[in-house]
This record gives C-alpha cells, structure tokens and sequence, in this order.
C-alpha cells in the first residue's frame, strides 16, 4: 500500500504520517527533512556564485540515513528548505530519491509537498493536510519551545506566511490538493482526533 501524505508546515502532516506508518506497518519517509538538509548545506551561501551548483551537489550526494529531525526542524532551516526546492535540478535529484524510497516491498507512506501531485500520483490514498496559518505557528512555536529554542510567536507566524508563499510560487514546484486527495482540516482537532480522522479515511478508501 503506498500512502501520500501532503500539506504546509506544522498542519500535523507529519505526525499523522508517522502513525499511519506505525498503525499499518509501512516504512515511513518524511521529504521535507531532504530539502531541509539540502537548505541547511548552503546557509549563509545564498549570495555565492556558486549557490545552486553547490545545492545540487548536495542533494545529489545526500545520505538519508544521516537525517537528524530536530537539527532540521527549526523555521530557519525551513526558509532555506524552500529557498533550494526552487532549483529544479535539486528537486530532481531529491525526487530519485524518494521515488525509490516508495519501492519498499510492503509499501510506504511519504508525506511532503508534492507527494500526491508529482511524486506519487498512483499512491492508493492521497492526504492533504492543512491548518490555518496561526494554529500551526502556535504548535510549531510550542514545539520549538520545549526544545529550548528562543522563538517568539509572531516571528515564527511570519516565517511560516514566507514559506507558504514561497511553495506556492515555486515555479519548480506541484504544491496543491491533488483531484483526487482527501482533505483534512487539523485546526481544531487534537493530535488523536486528527490522526483517527486520517486512519479513517485511509480505512475507508482501501476497504
């Protein structure tokens, strides 16, 4: 069974991957830690000549085992995940990647931007998640927070406004709902009660 999970930052996409993967005993790969790694190779590098060439390299030279989640999770990092996701030669050679991570012999649940659009069109089960913009920079904020970060609010809000202006913009990118995803809303939902709402779904679409 191959599940797309797809959605913005912080909307619970994640973490509702994460236990769909858990409940159905599927490999699990969240696509935004490869960008981020990619963005996180080349901060401070946005003005060198060089930029793009040096995130492809990246990219095409990222190991997935090595992904650290809460090194790559910070907003900042994510302001250069989506600064790299407009190079097309970068998505490509992360697309590789994830494609063949869906050749898992049981099946796999990816969840990104483009997973249901792009990358996994032929999933059994599309997901796009979502959430206001200021309900997912209270948890991303709450979320920063208990990993001692200093964040405020108001700065991760707008952080999260940038990125979500920029995958819409991507030219290089397929950030939207799939015709044919379903579409959960999370903002008032409890991490379990999204979760069964997702399992929910999936349950019902694969019968």
């Amino acid at each position: 069974m191959l599940i797309a999970v797809d959605g913005p930052a912080a909307s619970g996409k994640g973490t509702i991957a994460k236990r769909l993967a858990a409940h159905f005993g599927l490999a699990h790969l969240d696509t935004g830690l490869l960008y981020r790694a990619v963005g996180l190779k080349t901060m401070g590098k946005e003005t060198h000549a060089e930029f793009e060439s040096m995130a492809i390299d990246a990219a095409m030279g990222l190991d997935t085992s090595t992904l650290d989640e809460e090194v790559l999770s910070t907003a900042e990092v994510g302001i250069a995940a989506s600064r790299v996701a407009q190079i097309p030669e970068v998505r490509k050679a992360l697309n590789r990647l994830q494609r063949k991570f869906m050749e898992q012999p049981s099946g796999a649940i990816l969840d990104g931007r483009d997973i249901g659009s792009r990358i996994c069109p032929q999933a059994d089960v599309k997901l796009f998640i979502t959430a206001n913009p200021e309900t997912r920079a209270r948890r991303r904020t709450e979320q920063l927070l208990t990993r001692g970060l200093d964040v405020t609010y108001v700065e991760i809000l707008k952080q999260i406004e940038k990125r979500d202006k920029d995958d819409r913009e991507n030219p290089a990118g397929a950030f939207y709902q799939a015709a044919d995803a379903h579409l959960l809303d999370t903002s008032k939902l409890s991490i379990e009660a999204a979760f069964q709402a997702a399992l929910g779904i999936v349950e019902r679409a694969t019968g």
